[in-house]
């Protein structure tokens, strides 16, 4: 049995023991909402992505490229590959880097 989370996201299909999953667990889900691709998924239960946003220079009334990397919790109940692009939430911290946690898997 899933619980709402309170976003329009598909539902994974499996269960899940996790109890770090807004589906299955306890954690709730508060603040925002981050888009991005995956970028490394060799940790545990963790990614690391990576998210492209524009960065405006006044003096040269110009646009950068720039990026930021984040760490984010996979839960048990869904599957993330390198390479993906992912929804994540953010979430109370797990851990020193970890505060937030995949909730749909996109492409």
């Amino acid at each position: 049995m899933t619980q709402n989370i309170g976003l329009k996201v598909k539902e994974p299909t499996r269960e899940c023991e996790d109890k770090h999953c807004p589906f299955h667990g306890g954690l709730s889900i508060r603040g925002k909402l981050f888009d991005g691709k995956v970028t490394g998924a060799k940790a545990k239960q963790t990614i690391t992505l990576q998210k492209d946003a524009p960065i405006y220079f006044s003096k040269f009334k110009r646009y950068a490229r720039g990026t930021s990397t984040i760490h984010a919790h996979v839960p048990g109940c869904i599957d993330v590959e390198a390479g993906d692009h992912v929804l994540t939430a953010e979430c109370r911290p797990l851990s020193k880097s970890v505060c937030y946690v995949v909730v749909e898997v996109k492409a």
